[in-house]
Formats: structure tokens, C-alpha cells, sequence
């Protein structure tokens, strides 16, 4: 019980915790900034990062010596010579061996200058990259928030058309009931109305929808309850439109990380080459080694002169015909030394220089080579075609803000004048002059002038946003 009652508060207190991580007002800023902790193409690229991190780790430890140990224990059964009395015997025979191993690079055609210099480049690339991948996200989540922002407000355009539509329906339901207006008008408005009520609905999936859709691009689970702040966005104070698309341009050359990271990439294709032909040239090792042994026989401790047979004939002397005889000794053994004294008394150092001078491996580096060099030219083509594509994308948010921009002004110049018109057309009405089908019409294209005018107001942002990116100026700041 105790068990599952603590488990059940842990519980809740990391789903408290993760909801008090998420802003109580979900602000473009809060969105863009959730965004850069969370979204997932965010997360791979930092683990790109990690990894060209992890490439000039291991580039630094190519300087360093190497250190290896190594060991091993066997035993030998059948017939072997005994290390003791050097008599074959049939006998069972344990060994131990130790090693150890250190060396050294003294060189190697260049092979860790170029590699650890690649590393640093790669670690520069991915730094870019990572910044051009939060550069799109933000301006992505931008869009997807401006969507919402245009959704909310055709949204309560709608709900305050329809209101004085159902104002008008109560209005002409009294003049037909004393007599002063035909039944067709009343008729005409409760169509209206029947309409604006459907599209009241159309506007509430449209709203829902593109909150989905941010929600999902911030990873974020509870649709139902996720909202932006209800703030409403100017067209924003900038002097961007009075830069020439030369100077925004040029601006982007430096500024944006799609060139950068193509240049980036160029620089480690020929970094290639150079490592592809550091193997064509000798490399020089150095190393020095440690050994010793252990194992379970036994060992000589003394001799004497064997009492019984003192002597023993090992040859004759062919003039004579006289032997030749030898002391008789009586080997003493006793059992293995000490472990540790063994590999004292056994050790011993190996040290020297190792040269290696490639003559032919079947064309592998010649190969190698030239595929890097295939690569360089690869490079290149993409830094060529990333230029071409910047330029084009610059020309392009340029010509698309300036459209968006004339749009707004028709789009706000649209409203003032269906404005005036409905009114004029609700006065004529009023007296009796015009029908409800004429006013109807007035209202329903002034209502798609309004919305309209949110579209193009909201076009107009993001563009002015598309194009400040390019200028170096972002979204928001993270």
C-alpha cells in the first residue's frame, strides 16, 4: 500500500512538473522558444553536434600514446618437456603470461593534422546546420501562429456579423407584423442568418485545425486545452522594404547559415583528399613492451653426487679404449616459487621503432583518393546551387512582400469602401427604399472584404518576417 501510494505521487508530481515546464500563456515567443527545446529535427541536429564533438574527441586522441595489457592462462596436457628437469614426460602443465604494450605515432603522412583540422570543420558545419534548422522552425511556428491569429479573428467577424444579422432578423419580424414590410425580407435575412451561422462552424474547425497543428509541432499532447494569447498583431515598424534586394542579398550572404554551411561542407571534401593521401606515405611507430610469466611446476633447489653411482660414462676415448666418465649428480626439486616472485624473476622489456612504407595495396589509396576528389566537385555543385537558391529565395520574399504589401492598402481601401456602402445600404432599407436581399448582398461583401483584409494584413507580417530573416533579423531572439 505504502509502495503504491508513493508511486502515485511521483507521478503526479512529475506530470505537475511538466506542466508547470509549458507557459501559462502561449505567446509567439513562448511557442518559438518551447519549439527549440522540443521539436525533433531540432533534437537531431544537436545530436549531429554530439557526434562532430565526439569526431574532434577522438581526433585529439590520436596524439596520445596507446596503452594495452593483455594476459593469459592455458594449461598443456600430454607429452611435454618439463621445464624443470628438461625430460619429456606425459604430465599436465599450467602457464601464465602477461603483456603489456604502449605505443606511440611519430608520424603518419599527416593523417591526425588533417584529421583533427576535419574534425574542427565538421564541428563548425553542424553548428550551422543546427542554426539553420532553428531559423526554419521558428519561422515555421511563426506561421502556423499567424494562422491561428487570422483563424480567431474571421472567427469573431463572423460571430459579430451574425449578431446584427439576428439584430435585423427581430427588427423586420416587427415591420412584418404591422404590416410596413413584405414577409420576403424577413425570409431573406433568416437565410442570411442560416448561412452566417454555417459559416460559424466552418471558421470553428478551421480555428481548431490550425491549433492542432501547432500543438503537433510543439509536441504537445492536449489539443483540447492548448490556446495562443489573444493578442493581435500590427503590421510591424520596419525599414526592410526600403533596402534594395542587392543589399538584403548581400546581407543574406553573411548572415544566413544555408551558404555557410555548403562553404563548410566544401572545405571538409578537400580536407578529405588530404587524409586519403596522407596514405601514400611511409609511417613511423614507436613501442615498448613488457612481459612476464608464472607457472605450477616445480624447481631445481640443488645438486649432489649420487652416493650409490658416483660416476657415469659419457664417452670413450677411441685411442685407449678408456672411459670417460662425469660427476653423477641427484637433481633436487621442491614445489613452484611464489606467484608474485615468478613474474618478478621472469619479466622483461621489448622496445624499439616500427617503420611501415606502403609499395602497393591493389590501387585502395589511389582510389581513395580520387573518390575524394569526385566528392570536392560534388561539394562544390552544392555550394554553387546554394548561392543560386538564396539569391532566388531573396528575389522572391522581396517581390512577395512587396504584393503582400499592396494587398494590405487594396484590402484596407476594400473595407472603407463596403463599409460606406452598407451603411448607405442599411439606410435605404430603413426607410423602406431597398429590400433585404440588396442589403444582404451589401453586408456579405463587406464581410468578405473583412476577411479578406485579415488575410492580407497577416500575408503582409509573415512576408515583412520572411524577408527581416534573410536581412539577419529573426523572428524572435532564442
Amino acid at each position: 500500500m505504502k509502495f503504491t501510494l508513493y508511486i502515485s505521487s511521483l507521478l503526479l508530481f512529475t506530470t505537475l512538473l511538466s506542466a508547470q515546464e509549458q507557459p501559462a500563456e502561449w505567446t509567439l515567443e513562448a511557442c518559438v522558444s518551447y519549439a527549440m527545446d522540443n521539436n525533433i529535427s531540432i533534437r537531431q541536429s544537436m545530436l549531429d553536434q554530439e557526434n562532430a564533438d565526439i569526431s574532434k574527441s577522438e581526433a585529439i586522441g590520436n596524439y596520445l600514446p596507446s596503452l594495452n595489457g593483455s594476459g593469459s592462462n592455458s594449461w598443456n596436457s600430454g607429452l611435454t618437456q618439463n621445464i624443470t628437469t628438461g625430460v619429456l614426460e606425459n604430465q599436465v602443465v599450467r602457464n601464465l603470461t602477461v603483456n603489456a604494450t604502449a605505443g606511440i605515432t611519430l608520424f603518419d603522412g599527416l593523417r591526425n593534422l588533417r584529421t583533427f583540422q576535419r574534425a574542427k570543420l565538421e564541428q563548425l558545419a553542424s553548428q550551422y546546420s543546427l542554426q539553420l534548422i532553428k531559423d526554419d522552425i521558428a519561422l515555421f511556428v511563426a506561421n502556423a501562429y499567424l494562422e491561428i491569429l487570422v483563424n480567431k479573428q474571421q472567427l469573431a467577424l463572423l460571430i459579430e456579423q451574425n449578431r446584427v444579422t439576428k439584430e435585423q432578423i427581430e427588427l423586420t419580424r416587427k415591420t412584418v407584423e404591422v404590416g410596413t414590410a413584405p414577409e420576403g425580407d424577413l425570409l431573406e435575412i433568416q437565410a442570411t442568418n442560416a448561412d452566417e451561422e454555417q459559416q460559424i462552424i466552418i471558421a470553428e474547425n478551421n480555428l481548431r485545425i490550425s491549433k492542432i497543428n501547432l500543438a503537433q509541432t510543439l509536441l504537445i499532447e492536449d489539443y483540447q486545452n492548448f490556446d495562443i494569447a489573444d493578442d493581435e498583431y500590427d503590421v510591424p515598424l520596419t525599414d526592410i522594404m526600403s533596402k534594395t534586394p542587392e543589399e538584403i542579398l548581400e546581407k543574406a550572404r553573411q548572415e544566413r547559415y544555408e551558404v555557410k554551411t555548403a562553404e563548410q561542407q566544401v572545405e571538409l571534401a578537400e580536407k578529405d583528399i588530404e587524409i586519403a593521401r596522407s596514405g601514400l606515405y611511409p609511417s613511423l611507430n614507436g613501442f615498448i613492451n613488457y612481459n612476464t610469466r608464472e607457472n605450477d611446476r616445480g624447481r631445481t633447489v640443488g645438486a649432489s653426487i649420487d652416493p650409490d653411482e658416483p660416476t657415469r660414462q659419457i664417452g670413450v676415448v677411441e685411442a685407449t679404449g678408456e672411459s670417460v666418465v662425469t660427476g653423477n649428480f641427484i637433481t633436487e626439486t621442491a614445489g613452484p616459487s611464489s606467484f608474485f616472485s615468478q613474474l618478478a624473476r621472469n619479466d622483461g622489456l621489448s622496445y624499439g621503432v616500427q617503420l611501415n612504407i606502403p609499395i602497393f595495396n591493389g590501387f585502395a589509396t589511389r582510389n581513395s583518393i580520387k573518390r575524394a576528389e569526385v566528392n570536392v566537385k560534388r561539394a562544390e555543385y552544392q555550394l554553387e546551387q546554394a548561392e543560386l537558391d538564396l539569391e532566388a529565395n531573396v528575389y522572391q520574399a522581396y517581390v512577395d512582400a512587396q504584393g503582400a504589401a499592396k494587398s494590405y492598402e487594396a484590402a484596407q481601401k476594400a473595407v472603407e469602401s463596403q463599409q460606406l456602402a452598407f451603411e448607405y445600404a442599411q439606410e435605404r432599407f430603413n426607410v423602406g427604399v431597398s429590400n433585404a436581399f440588396e442589403l444582404s448582398q451589401s453586408k456579405f461583401r463587406l464581410t468578405n472584404a473583412e476577411n479578406r483584409l485579415i488575410n492580407a494584413k497577416y500575408d503582409y507580417i509573415f512576408n515583412l518576417k520572411v524577408l527581416e530573416l534573410f536581412f539577419g533579423i529573426r523572428v524572435v531572439e532564442y
